[in-house]
């Protein structure tokens, strides 16, 4: 064939591949750094009158309050005493807090490397009595994290944008502006070393209680933080002075942290870790539960703990429910595993196991045999990422879309008593 035909017929065909296009519409997320300066961040706490809903954090169920977290913004104040009509009380800044807790009316919180202690028996002028500072180097919230540098003592974070963009492309080809971004994350929001209580850890009933995507929990006169990789322990016997007193190294890939009369059941990302908790100051390890790589809270009651697996940031493995036999706490086994569809947090309340099922709902589950346990009810219109059963009659959940509360007496018939939508 002749140079200039073979040269004729190569340009038509590139050419023609050229104009094979289509149009295709993406949403994606840009983040956007800022820094800030140690002194701002201090100084930024402060009471306010209440204000929207608009970024849905972690819940606190404590006396007649509920707290719902504002991400790294504040905590709303809400009365909580007719649980048909939710009150707003106030708003409290805390600059980057994602968790927090409550013991005999003092708030511990995380605001960006602080561990802070603030006096709530006034919700409406909320004042700061305690600080322990530069406790927190790093902490991640929905994949980005936001670093502390000791050096220029500021915090450098990002604010995220979502942009939804129209343009035209090669069919069937990846665009190379969107090659290696990530699409967004459904995966908990967490401090490295914070979260929010666990259920009723500490004795006796001067705390109060919180969801399953627990980083911070407690315990006496204690207060327990798991970063990704670490379990460190805080003295709070003085409200004004917490102190840090022990920091246990458990590996990498740490989530949650659940206690349980006097264990602490941690979950990460690649197991369940037990640890005996009778000398609060200085917990022991007493065994590990082993589980493909997959995001993973975990609740405790009686001899069995139920364990959430699902896709993520986190791993790969199957979305699913896992029962976990602890009558041994040294040897702990699977009885079973139930598929499910993108798990997140859960609670357990007798005979009923609730399950957030981020933006697949929320389901009720009978455990009376957990080697056969049943679906009661699956609520699919709305967002579900933590819950709470706060007791035999409320059940308190947190989504995406804002907060839900419920009447579960009939957990085969959950009633909405209230709810706090997202503005």
């Amino acid at each position: 064939m002749p140079r200039k035909i073979l040269l004729f017929l190569l340009l038509t065909t590139l050419h023609w591949s050229c104009s094979d296009e289509c149009t295709q519409t993406r949403t994606y997320a840009v983040w956007t750094p800022y820094s800030l300066g140690y002194e701002s961040i201090v100084k930024g706490i402060a009471t306010s009158s209440p204000q929207d809903l608009k970024e849905p954090g972690k819940i606190y169920a404590y006396k007649q309050y509920l707290l719902i977290g504002e991400v790294k913004k504040g905590i709303h104040v809400i009365d909580n005493s007719n649980p048909r009509s939710p009150q707003p009380v106030s708003f409290v800044k805390i600059p980057g807090v994602l968790d927090f807790v409550v013991k005999d009316n003092i708030l511990y919180a995380d605001s960006y490397m602080d561990l802070v202690a603030l006096d709530l028996s006034n919700p409406q002028q909320v004042t700061e009595v305690g600080r322990k500072a530069r406790m927190f180097r790093q902490g991640i919230w929905e994949g980005r994290a936001w670093y502390y540098d000791a050096r220029t003592n500021s915090v450098t974070d990002y604010v995220k944008e979502i942009r939804t963009e129209t343009f035209r492309t090669n069919c069937g080809n990846d665009d190379p502006r969107f090659l290696g971004m990530a699409w967004g994350s459904e995966d908990a929001y967490y401090n490295s070393s914070s979260g929010s209580a666990g259920p009723k850890g500490d004795k006796g009933d001067s705390g109060g209680q919180g969801g399953s995507m627990a980083r911070f929990t407690l315990y006496d006169d204690y207060l327990y933080s798991v970063s990704d990789s670490d379990l460190m322990v805080f003295n709070i016997s003085d409200p004004s002075r917490p102190d840090s007193t022990t920091k246990i190294n458990l590996g990498w890939g740490i989530e949650t942290i659940f206690p349980y009369q006097d264990k602490l059941f941690i979950g990460s990302n690649t197991g369940m870790y037990i640890y005996n908790n009778q000398n609060p100051e200085k917990p022991e390890r007493m065994s590990i539960f082993n589980h493909a790589r997959a995001c993973d809270p975990v609740v405790v009651q009686g001899d069995f703990a139920y364990v959430t697996l699902r896709t993520g940031t986190c791993g790969t493995a199957p979305n699913q429910l896992q029962v976990i036999n602890i009558s041994n706490l040294f040897a702990p086994w699977m009885i079973r595993s139930y598929p499910m569809e993108h798990p997140h947090g859960l609670s357990v309340w007798e005979k009923t196991l609730t399950v957030c099922e981020g933006s697949y709902g929320l389901k009720s589950l009978d455990i009376t045999e957990p080697h056969a346990i049943k679906e009661l009810q699956h609520l699919k219109d709305h967002h579900a990422f933590d819950v709470i059963q706060l007791s035999s009659d409320i059940l308190l959940v947190i989504g995406d879309d804002g907060f839900y509360q419920y009447d579960n007496s009939n957990p085969s018939d959950l009633q909405l008593l209230s709810k706090i939508a997202k503005k």
